[in-house]
């Protein structure tokens, strides 16, 4: 944006260096349209009253024509009020070029890979999986419009006692099938979808296992079952927009070595070692709270040994950057896998972990039962059929992925003001009415005539302008902090500020010169629209 541009020049000119100039939206409108806070950074290294900095850095600026006044408040912002004319100018470079005007390639060909879901395929994903979905995938989205090289992974936790205790527990179900007396695992998972496997294990198998002890069946029942749960979970997922380009397996990693090689690399290393028959990873050399096990004392390996194994994987293949979405529950897990990292040598900065809070359900304000289906949690499947994917992915990204989320069913069934993704999308199916309306009336909606775009004067008219041209700015500070969630706000205070407009002003008047303007502002709030929810993975309905 310009401000930038103009403070770095005056900056220049002052003699004054600095890494970045860090620019915003004041919440009030009488802080103007842009602020920056540069004077108040600079007031420590310059050793000078940050107001006193702040009037030498407007001063260098001097009049601009794309403001209508400059002015320095409180302690040392400078506040920028956006001309008419420069809103103007700004709008039709972007009717004519809406792409370049909000691309913005900060990635530069980066290698990025974002691992997200990941969920035991011990039974179907439940909706803290889907937010954490959710939040992967736009992320992913996000970061590719911006121009970086971004992999989608999913790891698939299929070693160790939670699929074995699957296989256990279908194999019970599959054991009743025979008319057999069972003792059902006591920690068992004891959905209707282990009796769904059960069932079809039998109806291919029949009763070649029913006299056959679990420990000689085992991998039978444990490999049916968890590729069966892992074939579900796939097809959940696509039906929710979310998609992958790889899948690794933590079988795998134990199998072609990966983890027995990680633990003579960390022994050469010297940071192992026995205690109490078990085999440790001097952790705290590295900023863990404690050492940890690797290798327990009857010969099993820990979780903690195939994820080292995994991250180092991950790092050897040129990555820029590592982000692990993981639920909020695995908040001391951070710490150990960054010292993991970098005790193989590689940069712990390059790992960045995005912890996502559990979801609650209502219904009506009560919470919802749990599933029938699942037997201790509601399904991600059950929310998708019952209030439609668009929906339930907007509502994901209504909090910040950190913070606890309450939604309600009913709630997000109204086609009201109440429903967020309603809202926005309903704006969006609103100005294909409109442009429907005006072709028929004889007006060409894709004109580029810009000549008419300085009928546009009304408050609200400037807010909208205003808004569509916070677009690239909004959009790169939600790359840097890697929050999809901005995009989502974005969309809804746009969707704020079109709504009442459009019932305070009628778009197609009298004044064909205005209502060419008109047209062309609602062009521009559509594009904006359809490029924030294509980010989002969302639809943009032209009827609703």
């Amino acid at each position: 944006m310009i401000v930038k541009d103009l403070i770095n020049n005056a900056l220049k000119e002052l003699g004054i260096e600095v890494s970045s100039v860090e620019i915003e939206v004041p919440r009030e409108e009488g802080h103007g349209d842009i602020s920056t806070p540069v004077a108040m950074v600079l007031a420590s290294k310059l050793k000078k009253a940050p107001r006193a900095i702040a009037e030498d850095i407007a001063g260098a600026i001097g009049n601009d024509p794309s403001f209508e006044k400059i002015e320095v408040a409180g302690p040392g912002f400078i506040n920028f009020f956006l001309s008419g004319t420069y809103l103007h100018n700004e709008l039709s470079a972007f009717i004519k070029d809406a792409d370049g005007y909000v691309k913005r390639d900060v990635g530069r060909g980066e290698k990025v890979q974002i691992e997200f879901v990941s969920a035991n395929p011990t039974g179907p994903l439940h909706l803290g999986h889907g937010r954490g979905a959710v939040v992967g995938s736009v992320l992913a989205n996000m970061l590719t419009a911006a121009g970086y090289n971004v992999e989608k992974e999913f790891y698939v936790n299929d070693s160790g006692r939670q699929v074995r205790l699957l296989g256990e527990s279908v194999y019970a179900r599959y054991l009743e099938l025979c008319n057999k007396e069972i003792k059902f695992p006591d920690d068992g998972y004891k959905g209707e979808y282990v009796s769904d496997i059960a069932n079809n294990i039998f109806d291919k198998e029949g009763k070649k296992y029913c006299d056959i002890p679990f420990d000689e069946c085992s991998d039978n029942f444990i490999d049916h079952s968890y590729k069966l749960m892992l074939e579900e979970i796939e097809r959940d997922l696509k039906e929710f927009s979310v998609f992958f380009d790889s899948f690794q397996s933590e079988r795998d990693i134990f199998s072609e070595g990966h983890v027995d090689g990680l633990i003579d690399l960390l022994k050469k290393k010297d940071l192992v070692y026995e205690d109490e028959g078990a085999t440790w990873f001097r952790s705290t050399e590295f900023g863990d709270d404690k050492d940890r096990v690797i290798i327990k004392s009857d010969g099993q390996y820990t979780y903690f040994a195939s994820d080292i194994a995994y991250h180092y994987l991950k790092a050897q293949k040129g990555f820029g950057e590592l982000i692990n979405i993981w639920g909020a529950d695995h908040h001391g897990y951070v710490k150990r896998v960054r010292s993991a990292i970098k005790a193989v040598g590689f940069d712990p900065g390059h790992l960045k972990v995005i912890l996502v809070q559990m979801v609650s359900l209502l219904r009506s304000g009560e919470p919802v039962q749990m599933s029938k289906r699942a037997g201790n949690f509601v399904t991600l499947r059950e929310v998708m059929d019952e209030i439609g994917v668009d929906t339930t992915r907007f509502i994901f990204l209504t909090r910040k992925p950190d913070s606890h989320l309450e939604f309600d069913l009913e709630e997000a069934k109204k086609q009201s003001s109440e429903n967020p993704v309603f809202y926005v999308q309903y704006a969006f199916a609103r100005i294909n009415s409109i442009f429907r309306k005006a072709s028929d009336e004889g007006f060409n909606v894709n004109s580029q005539d810009d000549s008419v775009i300085n009928r546009l004067t009304e408050p609200e008219e400037l807010r909208l302008i205003k808004k569509i041209l916070y677009y690239p700015m909004m959009f790169e500070g939600a790359v840097f902090a890697r929050e999809p969630h901005r995009i989502t706000y974005y969309l809804q205070e746009l969707a704020g500020l079109f709504h009442p407009y459009y019932n305070s002003h009628r778009v197609l008047t009298d004044d064909r010169d205005l209502s060419l303007a008109r047209l062309a502002l609602c062009r521009a709030v559509m594009l904006v629209l359809e490029r924030g929810l294509a980010i989002l993975g969302i639809t943009s309905p032209e009827r609703m």
